[in-house]
């Protein structure tokens, strides 16, 4: 459902509505495309449903009726996810989500990619939908570090065989650093780190090893480290950090 205008942008005048959304902190630019095709966005107070759309100065963009601008400023929080929230801003069950702790941040956030219900550890999030964009693609290799707790004893054979990459259902993974910290003959726990996003993947991955995960905490994103922050924390990255960030996803500095 287009108007004139509309259709005047889309000839190449401006950016392309997801990148605005993104550029405004509504979500990554991936999600900006699912929210304009399912019809929630508005320019101009024209509903555009389809992609390929560009927006200009003196345009108005709305989300669900409500004008959306461009963040005057990028911040980015990291944030130790207690097992038990939904890494998404809601869930239709009405369990906790990580964003009922920000509701009045004054910066409109969201996460940068998930972390499992029953999973706990570091979560970034931000209104900076290129950094999101480019953190998330697996072709900038940003490594993501995980402390798993598994069942058993785990053998070198199984070891060798995360080192490689496995088969998860959904296709050969990416080989992982998986380091083992203690061993015992009831559990075993490593450190794997690996750059693809799969769902649950460090999960899938152990199982098809023959060695479930138990218990399973991020300890790095990148540059950047959970350290010392409490479960329920959080804190803003410092500039110096947030450069790092950029630097890891191929953006140059703004």
């Amino acid at each position: 459902m287009n108007d004139g205008r509309i259709r005047e942008s889309a000839q190449g005048a401006g950016v392309r509505l997801q990148k605005y959304l993104a550029a405004c902190g509504v979500a990554s630019r991936r999600h900006c495309e699912t929210m304009i095709t399912a019809g929630r966005v508005s320019v101009n107070g024209a509903v555009v449903d389809e992609l390929g759309a560009r927006v200009a100065a003196g345009d108005e963009v709305a989300l669900d009726g409500r004008l959306v601008q461009p963040e005057a400023s990028h911040v980015v929080i990291a944030y130790h996810k207690p097992m038990g929230e939904i890494a998404t801003s809601s869930d239709p069950l009405g369990r906790a989500t990580v964003m009922d702790r920000f509701r009045d941040y004054p910066a409109r956030l969201y996460p940068i990619g998930r972390l499992d219900y029953d999973s706990e550890g570091l979560l970034l999030l931000t209104n900076d939908g290129a950094l999101t964009e480019r953190l998330l693609h697996p072709r900038h290799g940003v490594i993501k570090t995980y402390l798993a707790r598994i069942s058993g004893g785990i053998t070198q054979s199984a070891l060798e065989r995360l080192r490689a990459g496995v088969d998860i259902g959904d296709g050969q993974t990416a080989p992982a650093d998986a380091r083992l910290i203690r061993r015992s003959q009831s559990e075993s726990v490593l450190l794997m780190s690996i750059h693809e996003g799969r769902n649950r993947q460090v999960r899938r991955m152990c199982e098809a090893v023959g060695f479930p995960v138990t218990r399973l905490r991020r300890v790095r994103f990148g540059p950047i480290q959970l350290g010392e922050l409490k479960r329920g924390g959080w804190r803003e990255l410092t500039a110096a950090e947030i450069e790092s960030l950029r630097s890891a996803a191929g953006l140059t500095e703004s």
